[in-house]
Protein backbone atom coordinates (compact mmCIF):
# COMPACT_ATOMS: atom_id res chain seq x y z
CA UNK A 1 0.00 0.00 0.00
CA UNK A 2 1.33 3.22 -0.72
CA UNK A 3 1.01 6.55 1.40
CA UNK A 4 -0.49 9.79 0.76
CA UNK A 5 0.36 12.44 3.51
CA UNK A 6 -1.52 15.82 3.60
CA UNK A 7 1.26 18.35 4.91
CA UNK A 8 0.16 21.64 5.95
CA UNK A 9 3.05 23.92 6.35
CA UNK A 10 4.92 20.70 7.85
CA UNK A 11 2.56 19.26 9.81
CA UNK A 12 2.25 16.16 8.60
CA UNK A 13 -1.24 13.59 8.93
CA UNK A 14 -0.50 10.28 7.12
CA UNK A 15 -3.99 8.48 5.01
CA UNK A 16 -3.39 5.30 3.78
CA UNK A 17 -3.94 5.19 -0.18
CA UNK A 18 -5.51 2.25 -1.58
CA UNK A 19 -6.50 1.28 -5.50
CA UNK A 20 -5.35 -1.09 -7.94
CA UNK A 21 -3.51 1.75 -10.45
CA UNK A 22 -1.13 2.76 -7.82
CA UNK A 23 -0.90 -0.35 -5.96
CA UNK A 24 2.77 -1.01 -4.27
CA UNK A 25 4.64 -2.76 -7.97
CA UNK A 26 7.61 -2.51 -9.90
CA UNK A 27 7.00 0.13 -12.48
CA UNK A 28 7.36 0.25 -15.92
CA UNK A 29 9.78 2.63 -17.31
CA UNK A 30 11.97 3.08 -20.26
CA UNK A 31 15.28 2.36 -18.55
CA UNK A 32 14.07 -0.89 -17.40
CA UNK A 33 15.09 -0.51 -13.73
CA UNK A 34 12.75 -1.30 -11.19
CA UNK A 35 10.85 1.58 -9.63
CA UNK A 36 8.37 1.18 -7.11
CA UNK A 37 6.08 4.51 -6.03
CA UNK A 38 6.54 4.86 -1.57
CA UNK A 39 4.14 8.06 -1.09
CA UNK A 40 2.60 11.10 -2.42
CA UNK A 41 3.18 13.92 -0.23
CA UNK A 42 0.54 16.80 -0.36
CA UNK A 43 2.22 20.18 0.69
CA UNK A 44 -0.15 22.88 1.16
CA UNK A 45 1.67 25.60 1.44
CA UNK A 46 0.01 29.55 1.45
CA UNK A 47 -1.13 30.32 -1.48
CA UNK A 48 0.21 26.83 -3.56
CA UNK A 49 0.40 23.83 -3.77
CA UNK A 50 3.20 21.18 -3.73
CA UNK A 51 2.87 17.19 -4.86
CA UNK A 52 5.96 15.37 -4.10
CA UNK A 53 5.49 11.67 -5.98
CA UNK A 54 8.76 10.19 -4.32
CA UNK A 55 9.85 6.69 -5.61
CA UNK A 56 12.08 3.97 -4.61
CA UNK A 57 14.90 3.23 -7.22
CA UNK A 58 17.15 0.67 -6.08
CA UNK A 59 19.66 0.65 -8.94
CA UNK A 60 20.49 4.25 -8.90
CA UNK A 61 24.08 5.79 -8.00
CA UNK A 62 27.29 7.61 -9.67
CA UNK A 63 29.32 4.57 -9.58
CA UNK A 64 29.81 1.96 -12.48
CA UNK A 65 27.47 -0.58 -13.04
CA UNK A 66 24.45 1.74 -11.42
CA UNK A 67 21.85 3.43 -13.06
CA UNK A 68 23.10 7.33 -12.98
CA UNK A 69 21.24 10.11 -13.59
CA UNK A 70 21.08 11.22 -17.03
CA UNK A 71 18.89 7.77 -17.36
CA UNK A 72 17.28 8.28 -14.60
CA UNK A 73 16.00 11.69 -15.44
CA UNK A 74 14.34 10.31 -18.99
CA UNK A 75 12.71 7.51 -16.22
CA UNK A 76 11.49 11.00 -14.46
CA UNK A 77 9.92 12.84 -17.39
CA UNK A 78 8.59 9.12 -18.11
CA UNK A 79 6.79 8.84 -14.64
CA UNK A 80 5.32 12.11 -14.57
CA UNK A 81 3.46 11.66 -18.10
CA UNK A 82 2.58 7.95 -17.41
CA UNK A 83 1.64 8.21 -13.70
CA UNK A 84 1.79 11.34 -12.12
CA UNK A 85 -0.44 13.31 -14.56
CA UNK A 86 -2.98 10.74 -14.05
CA UNK A 87 -3.26 10.44 -10.93
CA UNK A 88 -3.65 14.15 -10.46
CA UNK A 89 -7.05 13.42 -12.78
CA UNK A 90 -8.06 10.31 -10.77
CA UNK A 91 -7.77 12.07 -7.85
CA UNK A 92 -8.43 15.70 -9.27
CA UNK A 93 -5.45 17.20 -7.94
CA UNK A 94 -4.39 20.58 -9.42
CA UNK A 95 -0.97 21.44 -7.45
CA UNK A 96 1.11 24.36 -8.87
CA UNK A 97 4.16 22.41 -9.17
CA UNK A 98 5.23 18.40 -9.10
CA UNK A 99 8.44 17.28 -7.28
CA UNK A 100 9.26 13.46 -8.50
CA UNK A 101 12.19 11.76 -6.79
CA UNK A 102 14.49 8.30 -7.07
CA UNK A 103 15.61 7.27 -3.84
CA UNK A 104 18.19 4.04 -3.75
CA UNK A 105 16.20 3.51 -0.49
CA UNK A 106 13.41 4.52 1.47
CA UNK A 107 14.15 7.88 3.31
CA UNK A 108 11.51 9.63 5.44
CA UNK A 109 10.93 12.77 3.87
CA UNK A 110 12.42 15.69 5.55
CA UNK A 111 15.25 13.76 7.04
CA UNK A 112 19.20 13.62 5.72
CA UNK A 113 20.66 10.41 4.35
CA UNK A 114 24.49 10.86 3.21
CA UNK A 115 24.14 7.00 2.11
CA UNK A 116 21.71 7.47 0.03
CA UNK A 117 21.40 8.25 -3.64
CA UNK A 118 18.47 10.37 -4.58
CA UNK A 119 17.61 12.51 -8.03
CA UNK A 120 15.03 15.16 -8.48
CA UNK A 121 13.19 16.75 -11.14
CA UNK A 122 10.24 19.56 -10.86
CA UNK A 123 7.55 20.01 -13.24
CA UNK A 124 4.33 22.37 -13.63
CA UNK A 125 1.37 19.70 -14.70
CA UNK A 126 -1.29 20.88 -16.99
CA UNK A 127 -4.33 18.35 -18.30
CA UNK A 128 -1.76 17.14 -20.91
CA UNK A 129 1.84 17.24 -20.06
CA UNK A 130 4.48 17.94 -17.54
CA UNK A 131 6.56 21.14 -18.57
CA UNK A 132 9.97 20.36 -16.40
CA UNK A 133 10.74 23.42 -14.50
CA UNK A 134 14.28 24.12 -12.76
CA UNK A 135 15.12 24.28 -9.00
Amino acid sequence: MNKITRMPRLAAALVLLTGPAFAQQNLQVPSGQPITLGEVLIDDRPGTTWIRFRFVAPQIGNDAGQINYETSSADIDYLCEALVLPYLAQYDLTPARVVISLSDRSVPFGTSDPDATQFFESYSPDKTACIWEAF
